[in-house]
C-alpha cells in the first residue's frame, strides 16, 4: 500500500491546503486516492471529502492501538493507489495521539509542510531541527508560502540536508476562513469547487507528484484486525446530519453499519420529526449557528423529547448535548429555545474549555457502558453548560478532573466525543439497548416519529 503522512511544523502551517491541493492534483489524475486525518479532527476530513467524493476517516493514536489503526487503513485504503495521511498540529505535537505516533505505528513516511513567510535562510534550521529531533521516517519537505525566487534556496537546503523536495506552494488568493474550532466546515466555503480546482493546478505547477508518489513507502504491517460482533435483528439508527450537526467519525459509522445496522440520517434544520428507529444519535457541530432556525423548528424539538422521554437510546455529544438544554444563549444574550430534556442553558465563554484528550469513568450505568467502566474521549469547545452533569467523572494526564455528563438507562449526553473503535464494547452495548428498546416497543421503522 502506498500512503504518506503530510504533517506539518505547527498548526496554521497550512497541512490542510497542502493536503487539499495534493489530492486534488491526484484526482486530476484519476489516481485512486484514499484520505485520512490524524488526531479527533472533524472539519478537515470534510475538505477531504469534498475534493475526493467519498468520506476520509480519522486516525487517532489516543483512541486507537496500533493493530486497528492498521486495520483503518487497510480497511478504507486498500484499493487506493495511494493514501494521504493528513497530520494534526505539529508534527511531533500530541504525545501519543501524534502524527509522529501515527506514521511511527504505521510504517508511513512523513512529508513535513513548512510555512516559509518571514523565512529564508532559517528554513534550514527548521529542515534540520525537524530531521534530527526524534527517530523519524520524515522523507522530505514541502514549502508552503514560498516566494518563487526562493525556490532553488529551498532546493539546496533539502540537498545539503540529506532530504528531499517535493516542492511548494507559492503565496496565492486561494484561502479559507477560520473561526474558532479551525476552520469553517467544507459546505461553507464559497467558490468551494473552483478553489480545490485551483489548488490542484497549483500543485500540479508546483508540487513534486510523481516524487510523492514514488517515494519510498514499506508494505503496511500485519496486523490483528478487531473482532466485529454481530448481533441478530440489528437495528435502525436515526443520526442528525446537517449543517449544524456535521461532526461525525465516519469509522462510527462504518462500525454500526458493519455490526447491521441501518443508518437513517435526519436534519434538526429541516426534518419535522425523528426517523422511526431503535436509537438515536445526536452529532456534534455547530447549532449556535442556527440557533434561531433550531429553535424555530419547534415539531422536530418536540420529536426528540419524546423520543429520549420515551427510552430511546441516546448519545448526544458536544453540539447535540447542547441541543438538548432548556435553552442555547448567545454573546448578545439572545436566548433560544431547545429541547428541553436537560434542564438549563448553554452559553459562550471566551476560551476553550477542556481542551484535549481525557479518560472519562462512568459514575452510574449507561446506553455505553457500566458503572466503573472507563473511556477514552476528547474535548474541544467554547461553550459551556449550566449543568454538565455527573454520569462521568473525566480525569486529564495531568491529572486534573472535572465531573460531566448527563446519563440514564438510555442516555448518554455530554460535551466529551467518543470513538468507538476506542473500544468496540462501546458500540456493541448501545447497538443491544437498540435492539431492547425496538423489541419492547414493536417499533415500525418505516415512518417518523410522533
Amino acid at each position: 500500500m502506498r500512503r504518506v503522512l503530510i504533517g506539518g511544523t505547527n498548526s496554521g502551517c497550512g497541512k490542510t491546503t497542502v493536503t487539499c491541493a495534493v489530492l486534488a492534483a491526484l484526482k486530476r489524475r484519476r489516481i485512486a486516492v484514499s484520505a485520512f486525518k490524524c488526531g479527533p479532527d472533524y472539519i478537515d476530513p470534510m475538505f477531504h471529502r469534498k475534493v475526493i467524493g467519498v468520506p476520509s476517516h480519522n486516525l487517532d493514536s489516543f483512541f486507537c492501538g496500533r493493530d486497528t489503526l492498521l486495520y483503518l487503513l487497510d480497511e478504507y485504503g486498500g484499493n487506493s493507489d495511494i493514501s494521504v495521511i493528513e497530520g494534526v498540529m505539529g508534527f511531533y505535537d500530541g504525545a501519543v495521539g501524534s502524527a509522529h505516533s501515527v506514521s511511527e505505528l504505521t510504517g508511513t513516511p512523513a512529508v513535513i509542510v513548512i510555512d516559509c513567510k518571514g523565512m529564508s535562510d532559517s528554513i534550514g534550521a527548521v529542515i534540520s531541527g525537524f530531521l534530527h529531533y526524534r527517530p523519524n521516517r520524515i522523507a522530505g519537505f514541502i514549502f508552503n508560502r514560498l516566494p518563487e525566487k526562493l525556490i532553488p534556496l529551498a532546493k539546496k537546503l533539502c540537498g545539503e540536508l540529506g532530504t528531499a523536495y517535493f516542492g511548494c506552494l507559492p503565496k496565492c488568493d486561494v484561502t479559507v476562513e477560520s473561526r474558532h474550532l479551525g476552520l469553517v466546515t467544507a459546505d461553507e466555503v464559497a467558490n468551494i469547487r473552483e478553489k480545490l480546482d485551483r489548488l490542484g493546478e497549483l500543485a500540479e505547477q508546483f508540487i513534486d507528484i510523481d516524487g510523492l508518489l514514488g517515494a519510498e513507502c514499506p508494505p503496511l504491517p500485519s496486523f490483528v484486525p478487531p473482532v466485529i460482533p454481530s448481533v441478530p435483528n440489528p437495528p435502525v439508527i436515526a443520526v442528525a446530519r446537517d449543517r449544524a450537526f456535521c461532526f461525525i467519525y465516519s469509522e462510527n459509522i462504518g462500525l454500526l453499519e458493519k455490526m447491521g445496522c441501518r443508518i437513517e440520517y435526519f436534519s434538526p434544520l429541516t426534518d419535522s420529526a425523528v426517523p422511526r428507529a431503535d436509537g438515536l444519535i445526536l452529532s456534534g457541530g455547530y447549532p449556535e449557528l442556527y440557533a434561531a432556525e433550531l429553535s424555530a423548528n419547534t415539531a422536530m424539538l418536540a420529536s426528540v423529547k419524546s423520543c429520549i422521554s420515551g427510552g430511546m437510546p441516546t448519545v448526544a455529544e458536544c453540539g447535540g448535548f447542547m441541543y438538548l438544554h432548556d435553552k442555547l444563549v448567545e454573546k448578545n444574550e439572545s436566548a433560544y429555545n431547545m429541547v428541553g430534556v436537560i434542564s438549563g442553558e448553554v452559553f459562550p465563554t471566551v476560551r476553550l474549555q477542556r481542551f484535549g484528550y481525557i479518560t472519562l469513568t462512568a459514575s452510574a450505568d449507561n446506553p455505553l457502558c457500566e458503572r466503573g467502566k472507563c473511556i477514552k474521549a476528547h474535548e474541544f469547545h467554547y461553550w459551556e453548560s449550566s449543568d454538565c452533569g455527573d454520569g462521568f467523572n473525566a480525569e486529564k494526564a495531568d491529572g486534573r478532573t472535572w465531573k460531566c455528563c448527563h446519563v440514564s438507562g438510555s442516555l448518554y449526553a455530554g460535551f466529551p466525543h467518543i470513538n468507538l473503535l476506542s473500544d468496540i464494547s462501546l458500540a456493541e452495548r448501545f447497538v443491544r439497548k437498540c435492539i431492547s428498546y425496538g423489541v419492547k416497543n414493536g417499533q415500525d421503522k418505516t415512518d417518523k416519529q410522533v
